[in-house]
């Protein structure tokens, strides 16, 4: 009697296991595929402010949650008052990344304002580059001094990023003013943010050293001229050594040169009751007074920032 045949055994390349093995790969049948691994917890943005503190802390910055916020803020397009409200909400990837190179850019000590690009000053938003200065809360009070008698003819020396000149016609709807500055760049920001404005039929700009390539007559002339001392530099907040143009900072030596080239070009310039209105340091008003005494523009009063120092030189031709 032939013996029975012994069961088959498993063909090449399957399974010996007890069940089959599931399908898998692009020819798989639906719902075959395996089940992804757990996603990462979403970031929200309270998780993203906190993880930044520390970074900003660690690098010296003196007000980090403020900072954090504002760059948050720019990275998911938020306006910065209504922050709060979406601080529970994932942040999508690629604000996240940007929110990341942000708070990079500011550990390194890179003003806030080059990194989200502009600046409010006098209620009105500037866009701001490395090629300008960042404009300062205390420079207000020489476009204060300035709106408080009406002109019709503006001259504004040094204007970097247009600041002074556009707060002034913005507040005098009737003058019309002329911008100059050694730097191109600075220049074209300037024409950038009149345009942004609206003010830009009644503002012009010039390229001039000082009053080199000006002409006609003005009843106000203002400057913020570089002015810090060459000695006084390295002690400048890295923000300001490391991203500002120095040129708009410093003249070198011991930091009037720009006072004497305006104290002896502005009379020439002036319109007999006009005004020149200077930005100084808290040291200097009784150097650029006498200055413009000598260049016979006597009677210069001082006037006081918001936190009560010295802040700006005015003085009125008289004849």
């Amino acid at each position: 009697m032939t013996p029975p045949a012994p069961p088959a055994g498993p063909e090449p390349g399957t399974s010996t296991g007890a069940g089959p093995e599931p399908a898998t790969g692009p020819h798989a049948p639906p719902g075959s595929q395996p089940a992804p691994g757990p996603r990462a917890p979403a970031v929200t943005g309270t998780d993203a402010l906190r993880a930044a503190l520390p970074t900003l802390r660690a690098a010296g910055i003196a007000d980090p949650g403020r900072d954090a916020r504002l760059l948050l803020a720019h990275a998911t397009g938020t306006p910065p008052d209504r922050l709060t409200l979406h601080l529970p909400d994932p942040v999508p990837p690629a604000a996240l990344a940007r929110f990341h190179a942000a708070i990079a850019a500011r550990a390194a000590r890179q003003p806030v304002s080059q990194i989200i690009g502009h600046r409010d000053f006098w209620g009105l938003r500037f866009t701001v580059t490395p090629d300008v200065l960042d404009p300062r809360p205390e420079t207000e009070a020489l476009v204060q001094a300035a709106l408080q008698r009406p002109f019709a003819r503006m001259l504004d020396l040094g204007t970097g990023s247009g600041c002074v000149l556009l707060a002034c016609l913005h507040g005098m709807p009737a003058a019309a003013g002329t911008g100059t500055d050694t730097s191109a760049p600075a220049l074209a920001v300037a024409a950038a943010n009149a345009a942004r404005l609206g003010l830009a039929p009644r503002a012009r700009f010039v390229l001039s050293d000082w009053f080199a390539q000006i002409s006609g007559r003005y009843d106000l002339i203002t400057s913020n001229p570089p002015y810090i001392a060459a000695d006084e530099m390295p002690g400048l907040a890295p923000e300001v050594l490391l991203h500002e143009p120095h040129a708009a900072l410093t003249p070198g030596g011991d930091g009037l040169a720009a006072y004497r080239a305006i104290a002896l070009g502005a009379p020439a310039r002036l319109l007999p009751g006009g005004r020149l209105i200077l930005e100084i340091g808290p040291a200097q008003a009784a150097a650029v007074t006498a200055l413009l005494a000598r260049a016979g523009l006597p009677g210069a009063q001082t006037l006081q920032d918001l936190d009560g120092r010295d802040r700006v030189v005015m003085v009125t031709k008289t004849a």
